[in-house]
This record gives C-alpha cells, sequence and structure tokens, in this order.
C-alpha cells in the first residue's frame, strides 16, 4: 500500500488535472488506504476494479480465460463501501460494478457516489440501453419528489441513515440469525 500511495504522489506531483484511483477490494483497511490515497493527491476514487480470473479446464490442463461481466448483484460490496466512506475523505466516489438499470443508479447515488458506471450493461445490451435507465431514473424521483441527484446524495449513506450498524461487520451475525426465520 505504501508503494501505491507514494505512486499517487509523484503522479499529482507531475500532472495538472485531477487525479482518480481505481481501487481493488482487497485492501486490509480501506478506510485507511482511502484516506492516504487522498491525503497523496487523489480527488477521486472508484470502487472497485475488476479483476478477470482466469479458470482452468481440467480436461485439457489449459488456463482459460473467461470474461464474465456484472450483473446488479455485484453492487453490493461498492455499495458497502461508498456509503461507509461517504462525507469522511475529500474525495469524489464512482461506484463501478454492477450498474444495470435506473435503480441501480438510483441506489449508487444515495450510497453517496458522485459517479456510477455502466460498463458491463452497456457490452451486454449496447448503449441503447441508456435512454431506458435514464427515464426509470427520472420516473423514479419524479415520484419521490426528488428535483436532483444531489438531493439524495448520500441519503442512504452510514452517516445518515438511523441504524449505521447495517454498514459494520457486526451486522453479519443478525443477518445470519435471519436465515432461522426462513420456512
Amino acid at each position: 500500500e505504501d508503494n501505491y500511495v507514494d505512486l499517487i504522489a509523484e503522479v499529482k506531483k507531475r500532472i495538472g488535472i485531477p487525479l482518480a484511483v481505481k481501487l481493488s477490494p482487497f485492501i486490509t483497511s480501506l478506510p485507511n488506504f482511502a484516506r492516504r490515497l487522498v491525503t497523496a493527491g487523489a480527488k477521486g476514487l472508484v470502487l472497485f476494479n475488476r479483476f478477470y480470473q482466469p479458470d482452468f479446464d481440467l480436461e485439457e490442463l489449459e488456463v482459460v480465460r473467461t470474461l464474465e461481466l456484472s450483473d446488479s448483484r455485484d453492487l453490493r460490496l461498492p455499495l458497502r463501501w461508498i456509503s461507509i466512506l461517504y462525507g469522511k475523505i475529500e474525495a469524489d466516489l464512482a461506484l463501478s460494478s454492477g450498474i444495470h438499470t435506473g435503480q441501480d443508479v438510483l441506489k449508487a447515488m444515495m450510497s453517496g457516489a458522485n459517479v456510477a458506471t455502466l460498463t458491463s450493461a452497456i457490452l451486454q445490451g449496447g448503449y441503447n440501453q441508456i435512454p431506458g435507465i435514464l427515464t426509470d431514473l427520472q420516473n423514479w424521483m419524479e415520484s419521490h419528489e426528488y428535483k436532483s441527484i444531489k438531493q439524495m446524495q448520500g441519503s442512504m449513506s452510514q452517516q445518515s441513515v438511523s441504524e449505521p450498524a447495517a454498514f459494520e461487520r457486526s451486522n453479519y451475525i443478525q443477518i445470519l440469525n435471519s436465515f432461522r426465520d426462513l420456512p
């Protein structure tokens, strides 16, 4: 992590434009690392970089390159971390993974994201999906009396909800215990 922080500081010295850093979810202490990157000069953080992972063909004994695009379920991890980081660091936050619908964009904004990326959605369905996503977003905002994205930004972040512990690891036990209530 020190190498990344040093690299960001060096890059920032040499450029005159804002610097965004795409993060991996595999960081020991994400809030601490995010703070260090911002201190080093990052103006934006992108959560999270998707590493394309190989598979093995057991008959041919070869590495198989596969491209598995995200779906809306992949939204949860960056949603959680943006909700925790929002308001605690001085950087724009981009949610990168799992944005496929207008509702996904709404969740990203309510978590505190400034940007929601649609790469997998566009690769899967083309650019013609964008007008539908925008229409869904606008219809939801109108029916819930939101005038702007800014009005909703961060409204479901850790600092804004009645149960901030819902974003913490301790909530894990409560979620597991809820399975006892299933038929």
